[in-house]
């Protein structure tokens, strides 16, 4: 069991504190909606605390959902420290937690730096917070700053920026028109890949991944006649059948 330090000073938020830390996920669950359920800012060191290291997705979620139900003038700035934290966890938690308040005034707060962790969660986070606070008018510059990030990490993390720069909107298209012609192949696919997903959001990230390698294959031109083609070749077949 991890002890948290508080500084409620009753036996009841004592008691709360300690079940957050219980070797049970199912109690700490318990204990988390307990705290949501009857919100006391003498519970927000011990709220904060364990995020930074709860193991349990759904127990996270839950301790985000418990700081949320504490008055915003107190928990902002207590999330704004953790995001200086050395451990990512902590970081990561705070940027999700940031985005279920969805204070508009933390957006100051999500740097570039922050933008471009070396921790893939805590960059994740950040890109998805990022987009949910930019102000009007500040899109084009964080889509430069994300279309920076193109080619980075596995499957799961392509899609999280994909998704990110996809909520963007028709403002990423400079951005990434640019990166498409990017010398390495993984920046260049991603691009294409993610300009697909905005047109097709229907398709799925990996249906746009493969077009993307199609067209690098071909060649912007043989790829768009040879959709064409395909496209009138299924215009042709559907008169016959009709016929």
């Amino acid at each position: 069991m991890v002890s948290i330090n508080t500084t409620n000073g009753t036996p009841q938020n004592a008691r709360l504190a300690d079940a957050l830390g219980a070797e049970a996920a199912s109690v700490r669950l318990q204990a988390a909606l307990a705290v949501g359920s009857n919100p006391d800012v003498g519970l927000l060191e011990a709220l904060v605390g364990r995020c930074a290291v709860e193991p349990d997705f759904f127990v996270r979620d839950m301790l985000s959902w418990a700081l949320t139900r504490l008055p915003s003038e107190v928990t902002l700035p207590r999330l704004r420290r953790e995001l200086d934290s050395e451990r990512a966890q902590a970081r990561s938690q705070a940027l999700h937690t940031l985005s279920k308040i969805g204070d508009k005034s933390a957006w100051a707060w999500i740097t570039r730096p922050m933008l471009r962790d070396a921790d893939d969660e805590v960059a994740r986070t950040a890109w998805r917070v990022a987009v949910a606070l930019v102000p009007e008018g500040e899109e084009a510059g964080l889509a430069d700053e994300l279309v920076g990030q193109l080619g980075r990490g596995g499957r799961s993390v392509r899609l999280s920026l994909s998704r990110a720069l996809v909520d963007l909107g028709d403002v990423i298209l400079p951005a990434l028109e640019k990166a498409a012609a990017n010398p390495d192949p993984a920046v260049a696919g991603h691009a294409r890949a993610t300009g697909f997903l905005l047109k097709n959001p229907e398709a799925g990230f990996d249906a746009a991944v493969e077009e993307a390698k199609r067209v690098v294959a071909l060649g912007p031109e043989r790829a768009a006649a040879a959709a064409a083609a395909a496209a009138s070749e299924a215009v042709q077949a559907g008169e016959g059948s009709a016929c």
